[in-house]
């Protein structure tokens, strides 16, 4: 650093996320073993967006700006040999996006300090990132606290000459889940035929939309859990709960180039049948009376609140099916189960640090009810929605905890929730 032996930025109390609307306070410290003459000292708060069609890719396709502010905290002048300190503080606008880093873009916040010497000699600069936390409070969500259903029918042929059909329905608690959260999954299948399903799969998804001239979209799964399948002639019901790990929180207020979206999807194989639940990932939780429980089957989700993903079918008597008899379905797999295949026991505060997805314990709030921090998406396959362009896997080092492996990823991404609303009825006469 030649005649600088120390050029730092503390921030008070070592504090590090912040809220839109608080002030940011430090301190820019600088050693010298020799006098260095300077025109200026200044510090500049700034906060951006910007992403890129190119994985890890630091030169932006596309920005958005969100503040850039500059103090000037020392005028001409000389430092003279040893320790000089300048106080500086700045205001974050209220309207401003919780930070993110993904592989394809990234909302960053950094304080910005430089020495500008005289004309001819090396200036001098350093750079410290902040974060931000826009809370997502859950409870602002319209309907959150409502079970989230959606059921879809199928008829296929089997054995050439046979003919069956299959009911797929799936329910989750509420629609929408902080970290650490337990999300309840009630899924009930009606077998309607004589030939065996495959094997039932309930994903928790995450779907990051990057808004560049040709739009891009990472999706990710971030955990599962896989069923057995059920027999001909079979009614059965399956209850799964998936934990919540650290994730960014849904959507991004007040950014226009990065969308957040999550998707509970189980999906059963031979016969194809896909149910999508949309839920929200946030930052406060749903306030819930404590006698509330989920039921012990899914409720009819011709319910007020519930979406369908298809209208169902008429049921017609199929050779060899037999009474309709209900079962349990044991599961086969959980992506949140330790080697000894028991399931993992955690709390909220078992989320408080993941490498590259949360926070160090030395920068998080003391208070035990604080909301927990994401920075990382973890998202790890690039999907267009143009062109063909094969998927490539990225290699963004910011993942999830590696019990959360990535499994088999959906070809397309799943719909939005409005999406899902609109085209029940196409997407129920694509099936057929």
């Amino acid at each position: 650093m030649g005649k600088l032996q120390e050029f730092d930025i503390t921030f008070a109390n070592n504090k590090v996320v912040y809220g839109p609307g608080e002030s940011v306070s430090g301190t820019v410290k600088i050693r010298t073993s020799t006098s260095v003459p300077y025109k200026a000292i200044k510090v500049s708060c700034q906060g951006s967006c910007g992403i890129s069609n190119k994985v890890n890719e630091t030169s932006w396709s596309v920005e958005e700006q969100y503040f850039n502010r500059t103090l000037s905290v020392a005028d001409r002048g000389m430092l003279t040999a040893g320790e000089h300190s300048f106080p500086f503080q700045f205001l974050i606008p209220a309207a401003v996006p919780t930070s993110f880093e993904g592989p394809f873009g990234k909302i960053s916040y950094r304080m910005v300090a430089t020495i500008d010497t005289r004309r001819f000699s090396k200036d001098y600069k350093i750079k410290k990132p902040f974060y931000l936390l826009n809370l997502l409070n859950l409870n602002e969500v319209p309907d959150v606290e409502q079970p989230n259903c959606a059921v879809t029918t199928k008829k296929f042929s089997y054995l050439l000459v046979k003919t069956g059909t299959l009911m797929l329905k799936a329910r989750s608690d509420l629609r929408g889940y902080v970290p650490g959260q337990v999300i309840k999954l009630a899924t009930e299948i009606h077998n309607k035929s004589g030939k065996d399903t495959g094997c039932v799969l309930a994903s928790l998804i995450q779907k990051v939309t990057y808004k560049t001239k040709r739009p891009l979209f990472d999706l990710r799964t971030i955990a599962e859990v896989e069923g057995a399948g059920v027999k001909g002639g079979k009614h059965a019901e399956w209850r799964e709960q998936i934990i919540v790990p650290p994730l960014p929180q849904s959507a991004l207020a007040g950014c226009s180039l990065i969308d957040i979206d999550y998707f509970i999807q189980v999906s059963l194989k031979s016969p194809d049948a896909v149910v999508t639940l949309p839920i929200y990932i946030g930052n406060i939780a749903v306030n819930l009376s404590p006698s509330r429980t989920i039921p012990s089957t899914p409720d009819r989700c011709g319910a007020a609140g519930v979406m369908p993903s298809a209208p169902p079918v008429e049921e017609e008597p199929v050779e060899g099916a037999g009474g309709m008899v209900s079962e349990e379905i044991p599961t086969k797999s959980h992506s949140q189960q330790d080697p000894s295949g028991q399931p993992v026991t955690m709390s909220p505060s078992a989320f408080s640090y993941a490498p590259g997805a949360a926070l160090p314990p030395s920068h998080r709030r003391p208070d035990a009810s604080a909301p927990l921090f994401c920075v990382s998406t973890g998202a790890t396959i690039p999907f267009f929605t143009e062109g063909d362009v094969t998927p490539i896997p990225t290699s963004c080092s910011l993942i999830l905890p590696p019990e959360y492996s990535s499994c088999d990823y959906p070809h397309e991404p799943p719909p939005t929730y409005e999406e899902s609303c609109s085209n029940a009825d196409s997407s129920f006469n694509n099936g057929q």
